[in-house]
Parts: C-alpha cells; sequence; structure tokens
C-alpha cells in the first residue's frame, strides 16, 4: 500500500513538472489568434508556421547558431582549464591550497550581474564586444571553478600509484595525462562538460550584455521580439521547444553519469 501511494505521488509530480512543457508545445502549433483568445488542451488549427518562421528567419536561427559556437568555446576552453588545475588540486600540496581552492569556488558563488558592467567595458576597450569568444571567455568566470570543482573529486579517487607507475614505464606527463589518467576520469569530463553547457546556455544576462547583433544568442533574441503587431507568441512558444531540444539530448547522453556528478564525484 505503501508503495503505491509513493508512485502515486511521484507519477502526480512528474505530470505537474510536464504541463509547462507541454503546454509550451501545444501553443507552438497554434496561431496567435487561438492562443490569445480561446483555451485548449489540444490546437484547433495545427500550424507548422511557426517553426518556419524560425528555420527561415535569419534572425531567429542564427541566434541558435550564435549560441552553439560561444557555447562549444566556452566548454573546450573551460575543460582545457579545469583539468590540469583539477590535477593540482588533487596531487599535490602547496601553501594556499585550500585558500586558492576556496577562492574558486567564490567566483562561481557571485551572481553574473556583479561582472556585467566590467566585462561590457573592457571588451568595448579591446574590440571583443558582440563577438563569440566574449561571451565564452565571460562564462568561463563561472564555469572554470565549477569544473575543476567536479573534476578534482573524480580526480582523487584515481590511486597515485598510477601516476607513479605510469612515470617509472618512460610516459611523459602529456602522454600519460591524455592516454592513460583522462580515459579514467571519462565520466567526470563528462559531467563537467554538461554543467559547463547548461550554464552557458541557459545564461541571459552576460550574453545579452555582451552582443548586440553579430553574436546574439537565441535567449536575447526571445526577448526581444516585441513589434508594432503585438507579441508573436507562437513564434515564442517554438523557439522555446527547439532551446529545450539541445539541452535534452545533453542529458539524454551523460545521463548516466549525472548522478555522480552531483555528488562530486567523491565516494
Amino acid at each position: 500500500m505503501r508503495l503505491r501511494g509513493s508512485a502515486l505521488v511521484m507519477t502526480l509530480y512528474l505530470l505537474f513538472l510536464l504541463v509547462p512543457i507541454y503546454w509550451l508545445v501545444n501553443m507552438s502549433f497554434k496561431t496567435n489568434t487561438e492562443i490569445t483568445s480561446t483555451f485548449t488542451l489540444f490546437p484547433n488549427s495545427f500550424t507548422l508556421r511557426n517553426y518556419v518562421v524560425i528555420l527561415t528567419d535569419p534572425s531567429w536561427y542564427m541566434g541558435y547558431v550564435n549560441s552553439i559556437i560561444y557555447v562549444t568555446m566556452n566548454v573546450v576552453i573551460s575543460l582545457t582549464v579545469a583539468l590540469p588545475a583539477a590535477y593540482a588540486f588533487s596531487r599535490y600540496t602547496f601553501m594556499g591550497d585550500k585558500h586558492l581552492f576556496f577562492w574558486l569556488l567564490t567566483n562561481r558563488m557571485a551572481p553574473p550581474a556583479v561582472f556585467a558592467l566590467p566585462f561590457f567595458q573592457l571588451y568595448s576597450s579591446v574590440g571583443l564586444f558582440d563577438t563569440h569568444i566574449a561571451v565564452a571567455l565571460a562564462h568561463c568566470l563561472f564555469n572554470v571553478p565549477l569544473a575543476v570543482w567536479i573534476l578534482e573529486g573524480f580526480m582523487r579517487g584515481v590511486p597515485k600509484e598510477i601516476d607513479e607507475t605510469a612515470y617509472i614505464d618512460g610516459y611523459s606527463f602529456p602522454r600519460f595525462f591524455i592516454k592513460i589518467f583522462m580515459p579514467l576520469i571519462a565520466s567526470g569530463i563528462g559531467v563537467a562538460a554538461f554543467f559547463c553547457f547548461m550554464f552557458s546556455w541557459v545564461e541571459l544576462l552576460l550574453s545579452r550584455t555582451l552582443t548586440s547583433v553579430n553574436a546574439k544568442p537565441i535567449a536575447a533574441t526571445m526577448t526581444r521580439t516585441v513589434s508594432a503587431s503585438g507579441m508573436d507568441w507562437g513564434v515564442l512558444a517554438a523557439a522555446g521547444v527547439l532551446t529545450i531540444v539541445p539541452g535534452a539530448l545533453v542529458i539524454w547522453f551523460v545521463r548516466n553519469y549525472i548522478a555522480k556528478g552531483f555528488a562530486l564525484g567523491r565516494v
């Protein structure tokens, strides 16, 4: 009886979580007239016009292209910086190591609004404003500490004897790190990449502040859709559905490691 009650509660909770997503998908196949005038659980006038607008209008689909470009750049840069940093924290003890590790985490705790104006002035002065690398580097301020924190936990679980054995066998550090060590923490790298991707993909304030036209992401495009005729709710809903897809695909590929990532790899 208790098991049935738990299953019922879980089912109701999942349905509650899926209602907004269903309603978003439902709206994406409706016309603006139907969205604003009637309440329907299913589209009365089924239309693909909203998706056609997004896939054919450069101001829309380029937002997705720009987002994918700077998110990919951010993930690559964050992991490239975080991997050796996490290895140093997991393998060596030096003066101020714990204080430095905590300082990295404090950067992740700060809200993006704190850094929006400094980044805007800095990038404007050096000519990086409205570029993909500008947003990617800005997001590194938050993603690198998070990646270091996650990867350090995974690396600490790898015995140090593996490092010593590889050095005795004549491996150089770069060869050992790439050929032996990284495959051992592949799940940790996947989890860190997932969290870096998700933060960079959904972050709005910095990506909107540091771009205007050439590198404007989809999140910023969705907040600038008011025209003389009003808000195009159907197109916004379709854009929202397509925005969920990349995150859902990433979650699908790393679903087996997410739980371990929440535990920061510490067992």
